[in-house]
């Protein structure tokens, strides 16, 4: 079950993207949670921000971003991620079939998304579901605490 996150989520949201095995995959640097909070209420206000839930749990996240005017058919995958505690259940292979069933309710024809190159289980989930590889963004994310860049390999599903 996929929904749309809202304010009373914020300590399990805050915790995954903190999560010391899920952040070096996600976008933010770690912070107290004062400072997640402008960054979870704009995601939130935007409603871009999904929870996935199982068996009356919450087991993960992701954005979906819309794209406007001429790109209205794309929307960016960002922030997938599911918590520790649920892996190894097949949870991620189902998180990713909703929302391929949630592009196409809201008219999508191309999903997209970026993952570290060295990511390969999330590659592997990626394809699994048809996502196909576009091309390498050389040092593209910048892990500041560790003073690495990563390389991102952009990744795409069309309808």
């Amino acid at each position: 079950m996929i929904r749309v996150v809202q304010k009373e989520d914020f300590d399990f949201i805050y915790a995954l993207y903190m999560h010391p095995e899920v952040n070096p995959f996600l976008l933010y640097e770690f912070m107290e949670a004062s400072a997640f909070v402008p960054e979870f209420n704009q995601l939130q206000e935007r409603n871009v921000l999904y929870i996935f839930g199982h068996e009356q749990k919450d087991a993960g996240m992701f954005k979906l971003i819309p794209y406007t005017h001429r790109s209205d058919h794309i929307a960016y995958l960002g922030g997938l991620a599911i918590h520790p505690d649920h892996r190894g259940k097949g949870l991620g292979l189902k998180m990713m079939e909703e929302i391929i069933a949630l592009g196409k309710t809201k008219n999508l024809l191309r999903i997209e998304l970026s993952t570290a190159v060295d990511n390969a289980r999330a590659i592997r989930l990626y394809e699994q579901v048809g996502f196909e590889r576009e091309g390498v963004l050389r040092k593209y994310t910048h892990l500041k605490k560790e003073k690495i860049f990563l390389d991102e390999l952009m990744m795409s599903y069309l309808y």
